[in-house]
Order: structure tokens, then C-alpha cells, then sequence
């Protein structure tokens, strides 16, 4: 950990404003469960987001649509317990907010006290900023998502870039500053060119996350199996993986496997052992027996 990392021992809301004051970049990534949450708090991510991306990443389903609150609770309760230093954020999923005001704001209060969550994060720009107000409002720290959000893939027709068109680009920019003024901590910019992301930011005073908007946002989220190569199928233009952990996995697999099937696996240094008294004892009483 740098000398900043090491000076914080708690990351807050005010904390992540103040990096943007600094001109510091901050760092996200998603954790799903206590080992994943364990390692990323350890490496001085200033943000772990338990992100519905949990509903692929470990759940198979085939988008985000599915997974439900409870299912996140879970997830989020785990995480809970393995982050000390990093702010927790947690995922809306879909129709967690979309009934009504109140409905979202009794989903984001168990967030926070069944899952420990510190901010809970939803999808949506001008159309959310009244839902974002109230649970600010109500003490719940928000973070905005905007561009590319995966809980309207139905309505986008599939993951596609937005803001490629003039009117589009200044249909997010809106959204952005709709957020900011109801009173959202940090937006994620999510599948947005370069260019549009670096306008936003600039004109924003709180921090955006980029994911898939270029290299000008205030800080980068990734998804944690993404990073680490632990993903099946092809990747996003964006990602990088910064390891190849599927391929060793598979091959601590198969190593295992073989080692098995071929009798190398355990040897005597793996076993338990009697000494050769209690050996010869229980053979003379089982020769007795018989």
C-alpha cells in the first residue's frame, strides 16, 4: 500500500468527495463473498461494491434481471464480514426500487442494516433523482449509475454504447448533473465514449467511477472475476485482465485429478499415522477377535 492508503484507516463518503478535491483517483471493484471481500479490502481498494453483476459472475444467471434483494443480502452479509477499511456499497437490483419511493427506501434500509452496507447504488439519471433525494434524505448515502445501465438491457436491445448521439450526450450530461444536484455522492459512468465521460467529470463536483468511459473519470470499477481472468466467454472491450486465475485453476483441477486417479495423492507426509505399538495392539486384539 502507498503512503495515502496507509494513512486512512476508514474509508468514508467524505473521504471519496475529498479525493476528487485532491485530484486523487479512486479505485473500485466488486466482491461477492468474505475471501474475495478479504483480499480486496487487504490491496487498498478504496470502494468494494457488491454489484448484481453477482447474478453472472456466481449465480449463472444470464443478466442482472434476476437476482433478488435477498439474494444480494447474502452475498452483502458475507462481504460485510471481511472489509475493514474499504467504503461498502451495495447494488439495488432490479424492482428493488422501481415500485415506489417508499418501497425502495424500505430495500435500501435493509441494505444497510441487515447487510452492512455504508451506500447503496442504483441505475438511472433525471428519473431517479427525486428516489435519490429522499434516501439521502433519509440519512443513506447514494451512488449514481448512468450510460450503459445492465438493469435495461431489455430496453437497450443488448449492451450497447450510449451517448454516441448529440441529443443522447446531453440527455446523460442532464443525468449526471440531475444526480448531483439530488444529492448523490458518486456516479458510476458506465459504456460512454471518452470524450462525453471527461465532460462530465469536469463539470461535476463530485467524483465519477468509469467503467468502459475512459481513462478522465475520477476513479475505475471493474468486476472482480473480470480482472482475474475467472470470467467464461468473451469480455468487454474495456476489461483487462490483470490475471489468467482460470487457467490455473484448471490446472490445479486436473492436477489434482490425475493425482489421485494415479495414487499420488496423499502420501505419507499427508497421513495420520498410529504409532507402531498402538499398530501392533490393535492387530493382536483384532487376530484375538477373530
Amino acid at each position: 500500500m502507498d503512503q495515502n492508503t496507509q494513512a486512512v484507516s476508514k474509508v468514508t463518503v467524505p473521504h471519496i468527495l475529498e479525493r476528487k478535491l485532491q485530484g486523487e483517483k479512486v479505485t473500485c471493484l466488486t466482491a461477492y463473498d468474505y475471501s474475495a471481500a478479504r483480499l480486496v479490502d487487504d490491496a487498498g481498494i478504496e470502494m468494494i461494491l457488491v454489484g448484481d453483476s453477482l447474478a453472472q459472475t456466481v449465480l449463472g444467471y444470464d443478466s442482472t434481471v434476476p437476482v433478488t434483494v435477498d439474494e444480494m443480502l447474502h452475498h452483502l452479509r458475507a462481504v460485510r464480514r471481511g472489509v475493514q477499511r474499504a467504503l461498502l456499497i451495495a447494488d439495488m437490483p432490479f424492482g428493488s426500487y422501481h415500485v415506489s419511493d417508499d418501497q425502495a427506501l424500505t430495500n435500501a434500509i435493509r441494505f444497510i442494516k441487515e447487510g452492512g452496507a455504508e451506500a447503496v447504488k442504483l441505475e438511472g439519471g433525471t428519473s431517479r433523482a427525486a428516489l435519490v433525494k429522499k434516501l439521502v434524505e433519509s440519512q443513506i448515502p447514494v451512488m449514481g449509475h448512468i450510460g450503459l445501465t445492465p438493469q435495461s438491457i431489455h430496453t437497450f436491445g443488448g449492451y450497447r454504447v450510449q451517448g454516441r448521439t448529440l441529443d443522447s450526450a446531453a440527455e446523460l450530461q442532464a443525468d449526471a448533473e440531475a444526480l448531483e444536484e439530488a444529492g448523490a455522492f458518486a456516479i458510476v459512468l458506465e459504456g460512454i465514449p471518452r470524450e462525453l465521460a471527461a465532460i462530465i467529470t469536469r463539470r461535476l463536483r463530485i467524483p465519477t467511477i468509469g467503467i468502459g468511459a475512459g481513462p478522465d473519470c475520477d476513479g475505475q470499477v471493474l468486476v472482480y472475476h473480470d480482472l482475474l481472468g475467472l470470467t467464461f466467454g468473451q469480455t468487454a472491450k474495456f476489461v483487462r485482465s490483470y490475471a489468467n486465475l482460470r487457467e490455473v485453476i484448471h490446472q490445479a483441477l486436473t492436477h489434482f485429478r490425475d493425482d489421485v486417479t494415479q495414487g499420488c495423492y496423499p502420501d505419507e507426509s499427508e497421513s495420520y499415522h498410529w504409532t507402531s505399538a498402538m499398530r501392533e495392539q490393535f492387530e493382536k486384539d483384532a487376530t484375538r477377535s477373530s
